[in-house]
């Protein structure tokens, strides 16, 4: 994967409000609240930031389930840069070294293969001289989000009109 670059355009939305999200929502004041932005030649999602120490596991250093989250939403991102709506059936995460709090990194996601409905994506967490700290593989399935979230997709389109 590439050094830290600035990206600039944001990964395109989802067809319903995922403001509650763990990962990814404004509005949820105990999440991660990570925004991803388009990285280079749009074929990854970057997002830069930092953790504090609500997210500790090892003093000093993140819970690894935080780790794996931040890879999966950096994975899921990516999957939006391939006009799709697909979920996680499959994550394997490497932890390679201590994720620090209260450090720059940056979590970048990106697909690799597409076959029919499956999504196979890696990603990355970095420091900021670009070491990486852990790494992840994924298998997505795409999904009709009109069918598994009928109630989302319609107050998202409700919104709209």
């Amino acid at each position: 994967m590439r050094q830290k670059q600035t990206p600039e355009q944001e990964v395109p939305a989802l067809p319903w409000q995922r403001d509650g999200c763990f990962g990814c929502g404004p509005e949820n004041p105990t999440g991660l609240q990570l925004k991803f932005k388009v990285g280079p030649e749009n074929k990854s999602s970057i997002c830069e930031f930092e953790l504090s120490s609500r997210f500790t596991g090892p003093p000093g250093y993140a819970h690894g389930g935080i780790i794996a989250t931040i890879l999966d939403e950096a994975m899921g991102k990516a999957n939006r840069l391939k006009n799709r709506v697909a979920l996680t059936r499959r994550m394997e995460v490497e932890y390679l070294r201590p994720v620090p709090l209260g450090k720059p990194l940056v979590a970048e996601g990106r697909v690799i293969r597409v076959l029919g409905r499956a999504l196979h994506n890696i990603a990355e967490i970095r420091d900021a001289k670009g070491v990486v700290l852990a790494r992840s593989r994924g298998k997505f399935m795409t999904i009709n989000p009109e069918r598994m979230f009928p109630r989302e997709t319609e107050k998202a389109r409700q919104k709209v009109d």
